[in-house]
């Protein structure tokens, strides 16, 4: 997994509330079993019926086209479990998504998968979209190491929390498997306790064995 530690880059905004899976990733780009999800991040609203650009549309238009960071509205990642709404995200260069509230499983699939999602409210979202440097350079800086947003000369700077061992976790580069043999020296202690104090839970080993 891919470490997270600072970022800065184009920032662009959706702020609609409620963008779910299908609305990130549409089916049909998902099936097609190849195809770049990151060029169908938010296909319907990309493209027309033809396939073609929508001109009209923010991620179609510079500089937003090398956007880093999303700043989008409340509940965003509602709907399905499916992954691919993240990775079709990353595939277009997307590390980070800021918005009030995330759906939980789209929160959870992030962290799994080096986006990092950051809770900020509506009144400190308002604060960046007002910032004169911002608005002027649409850019953003992200640290993870800090917890804080700001905008590079900009009077805007932001804290944020993450919960410690995602934090972690993105800060290394490790997802939930890669964290949980950071402590293989614990668990091996703990089986070896607890085969002398409870053998006949291992006998499938021995079964298993030859």
């Amino acid at each position: 997994m891919e470490k997270f530690t600072t970022l800065a880059g184009v920032a662009v905004s959706l702020p609609y509330e409620n963008i779910n899976t299908d609305a990130i990733i549409p089916v049909s780009w998902i099936v097609n079993y190849g195809k770049d999800l990151g060029e169908g991040l938010f296909g319907g609203w990309r493209y027309d019926s033809a396939g073609k650009e929508r001109g009209d549309f923010i991620l179609n238009q510079a500089p937003f086209r090398q956007a880093r960071i999303l700043l989008a509205g409340r509940n965003f990642g509602c709907g399905s479990s499916r992954e691919e709404d993240v990775w079709a995200l990353l595939g277009f260069g997307i590390r980070c998504v800021v918005a009030p509230s995330f759906g939980d499983i789209f929160f959870d699939n992030s962290f799994k998968n080096s986006l990092l999602p950051i809770r900020m409210t509506p009144e400190d979202m308002a604060a960046i979209a007002r910032d004169k440097a911002f608005v002027a350079s649409s850019i953003l800086s992200v640290d993870l190491e800090a917890c804080r947003v700001t905008v590079p000369g900009g009077a805007v700077d932001i804290a944020f929390t993450v919960e410690e061992s995602r934090r972690n976790g993105l800060l290394m580069g490790l997802d939930h498997i890669d964290l949980t043999l950071l402590h293989a020296s614990e668990i091996a202690a703990f089986q070896a306790e607890d085969r002398s104090r409870r053998p006949w839970i291992y006998r499938w080993e021995q079964k298993n064995a030859g």
